[in-house]
């Protein structure tokens, strides 16, 4: 279930329903490429301020709440700090203020994961939606690799998993999108390494930044 409060957040009528609006990000999200993914820095710079904030989950905001507690009672910060006036009233506030029902219960995956993961907000990239990478060519998106790419990408790998680095044999060789297919990736050489069959398996279709 997606909360109201995120489908507004990302654009969606609130009382759109939870399958339509899933369904609409995920083809956001798979046409574009989080830029960071492939530069393995973000390009947008304060853009990324501007970008909706996706909230603390209702479990995380519980915790947080029992710590601010804590603090309250005990007069000490989680490093052992004092704590001071000005903390004090903010965190009487805070906790006099709280409502669970302001925070969602869970955030689909699909939606979490297009979130910057310095900043927090969701990548301006999404919200483009536009099937364009940060380099000069158009990334094939294709899930075939060619003939030449496999020659290269053996050599350049000599062989040998990029995960474990299990030497391996022609017929234990695996190709694996860095970047997979379903989150923008392309099957150009610079996305495609060696692995074997176990920790391609492994990786299923995340991300490693």
């Amino acid at each position: 279930m997606i909360d109201p409060k995120i489908k507004s957040l990302l654009g969606f009528e609130s009382d759109k329903p939870d399958d339509e609006a899933l369904a609409e990000w995920k083809v956001a999200a798979t046409r574009v490429c989080k830029p960071c993914w492939e530069l393995k820095y973000c390009p947008y710079g304060p853009w990324v301020e501007d970008s909706p904030l996706l909230p603390s989950t209702r479990k995380e905001a519980e915790k947080y709440q029992e710590y601010l507690k804590n603090c309250l009672k005990t007069g000490i910060l989680e490093g052992g700090e004092p704590l001071d006036d000005e903390r004090r009233r903010l965190f009487k506030e805070w906790t006099d203020e709280f409502n669970p029902e302001d925070y969602p219960e869970e955030i689909p995956e699909k939606i979490a994961e297009m979130a910057c993961t310095v900043f927090g907000h969701i990548c301006p990239v999404v919200f483009i939606a536009e099937d364009f990478t940060e380099t000069n060519e158009v990334r094939r998106r294709r899930r075939y690799i060619s003939f030449k790419v496999k020659m290269r990408v053996v050599r350049r790998d000599n062989y040998t998993c990029q995960v474990c680095g299990k030497h391996l044999l022609d017929n234990e060789v695996e190709f694996d999108h860095i970047i997979p297919l379903s989150k923008g990736g392309s099957s150009e050489e610079h996305n495609i390494r060696l692995t074997c069959f176990d920790c391609n398996r492994d990786k299923s279709d995340r991300v490693e930044i």
